[in-house]
């Protein structure tokens, strides 16, 4: 064998050889394919709302606390929280963690974030969410500078949280999104650009490595995360799915792990086909249809009774969707906690004949009738499920003489024109419980609320209640405040509820680890993929 000859053949078994490492290495990656929501209208912390960005943000970051498996409160950043007596100051000793780029997560990184949430230029949706936070209010609103902020590094890993008055939820309220930190660095050197991939910084147990919006969002694990030994899925890709039915193709056909939602009119013929692999349980939410309460005749609280009196709650939950959510005839759902008793809506039980004449009633008064037909628009996000639910309320308002037409916009730009406060007749929005408490429902509705009161709703009694129930440390008298309120709300309508949620998910066998629970959250780094 000539050298040349030798040569080359040394040279193709070394190619062989790398093909082969190459081959073994791709193959021991393991990769979650997971439908999500639709596209994050963000990937900043604190401008979030979506549960689309709540999936990503809580695989990308890790706050003060965290939810495991099961939904419960667990320690995350903290290692440790200790409260004072009088239930205002919270002392947390922080575990030794890093960030993404190897820098140590310190107590003042969470000062800084904490600011930056309540900072009125920021802009933050959730930030009347952590009002209870010394300060946070003023600070909020223009009237104080972030450094009165309640939160104090009093050094790298003890982190001392001032509260206004005692807050019963105020750990589950650190589990939220928006409580996660941001790295100063990132923020300081590029502003609204750090959440870009190439500049990026993460505590959590992923890092996002792209981003292409109607295509996938990539995210690969942390070798920093202070958890990494535990975490077995080495990349997870989110697919912004928005047409559910779509996810289910994909899914069949072995392409995703997951779906975060389902096509209900398939519900059954789903159940048939994939058994246990189909997750129904109950959600902490409310789905409702916003009034806009600027615009004339929406303003008229006879109006808006009168449609929410017409809607088939009952056949909306059984027949639109597959009987797996449950009528609404209220804004809090059951089972929240502090809260004992429901209010519900005082037309619940009455028949739908009595119901639809005193809705002909109210709409004369109101000056509409066959000689001048109220018209309206439903404005909802894409999906099948809300497209189905529009159409079948369109029906129901027919049998009293509104004619409805309908504008459907992909999910991060219907949010984005409510939050904006763009111009609408009646919008399709959700609400997920952020912690369970009735005043995480119950404040979508303040007047300063501006992120989520898509109503415009202005109502300084209402305001009042809510802010005595800030004030009153007695749990049953502060449950009774929130069931004045919501009385009130009731009352006026602002919203009108339709259902509440139950969570829609199609799981993998090969996905172990998921875990069904209230608050429908499931981190990457708590599951893992086998064959």
């Amino acid at each position: 064998m000539t050298k040349t000859v030798r040569s080359a053949f040394c040279a193709t078994l070394l190619a062989g050889a790398l093909l082969t490492a190459t081959s073994l290495t791709a193959a021991a990656e393991v990769v979650y394919h997971r439908g999500n929501d639709g596209n994050p209208e963000t990937l900043d912390q604190h401008k979030t709302s979506t549960v689309a960005e709540g999936h990503i943000l809580r695989d990308l970051y890790e706050g003060l606390m965290l939810h495991d498996a099961r939904a419960k409160v667990v320690p995350g950043v903290a290692e440790s929280v200790e409260v004072s007596d009088d239930g205002l100051v919270y002392t947390f000793k922080l575990r030794d963690a890093k960030w993404s780029n190897g820098e140590p997560v310190t107590a003042g990184d969470f000062v800084y974030s904490l600011r930056r949430l309540m900072m009125p230029e920021t802009g933050a949706k959730y930030a009347n969410m952590f009002y209870p936070v010394k300060n946070a209010e003023t600070i909020n609103k223009g009237e104080a500078k972030p450094e009165t902020l309640g939160a104090v590094a009093l050094d790298d890993k003890t982190l001392e949280i001032t509260l206004e008055q005692p807050t019963p939820y105020f750990l589950e309220l650190l589990t939220h999104q928006s409580s996660l930190p941001v790295h100063p660095g990132s923020v300081e050197a590029h502003g609204t650009d750090f959440v870009k991939p190439e500049n990026i910084v993460t505590n959590g147990a992923y890092t996002l490595t792209e981003f292409t919006p109607n295509d996938k969002l990539v995210a690969v694990k942390n070798a920093n995360y202070h958890g990494a030994d535990s975490v077995t899925i080495d990349k997870v890709i989110f697919y912004p799915i928005e047409d559910r039915a779509s996810c289910v193709r994909r899914f069949e056909a072995g392409e995703i792990h997951s779906c975060s939602d389902l096509p209900t009119d398939q519900i059954a013929a789903l159940r048939t086909k994939f058994g246990d692999q189909v997750h129904t349980p109950p959600y902490l939410g409310t789905y409702y249809y916003a009034f806009n309460m600027k615009k004339p005749p929406l303003d008229d609280a006879r109006v808006r009774r009168a449609l929410s009196l017409v809607v088939d709650r009952e056949y909306i939950g059984e027949d639109i969707w597959g009987g797996t959510m449950v009528p609404a005839y209220s804004l809090v759902p059951p089972g929240i906690n502090n809260y004992g008793e429901a209010v519900e809506a005082d037309y619940k039980g009455k028949a739908m004949l009595d119901r639809e004449d005193e809705a002909l009633k109210l709409l004369g008064e109101a000056g509409f009738g066959p000689d001048k037909p109220l018209k309206l628009e439903i404005m909802y996000n894409t999906s099948e499920n809300h497209k189905n639910t529009a159409i079948a309320i369109a029906d129901m308002w027919k049998t009293i003489g509104v004619e409805t037409s309908m504008v459907n916009r992909d999910l991060a730009s219907h949010y984005a024109h409510l939050r904006e406060k763009g111009d609408f007749d009646i919008a399709r929005a959700g609400w997920i419980g952020d912690y369970s408490d009735p005043q995480n429902f119950l404040f979508l509705v303040e007047s300063d609320n501006v992120g989520f009161n898509y109503a415009n709703y202005a109502n300084p009694e209402y305001d009042a209640l809510m802010d005595k129930a800030v004030a009153e440390t007695d749990l049953e008298k502060r449950a009774e405040i929130l069931r004045q309120a919501e009385t009130m709300f009731l009352r006026d309508l602002p919203f009108l509820p339709i259902l509440y949620y139950s969570s829609h998910s199609l799981v993998s066998p090969k996905l172990s680890g998921w875990e069904d629970n209230l608050m429908n959250v499931h981190p990457t780094r708590l599951l893992s993929i086998g064959n």
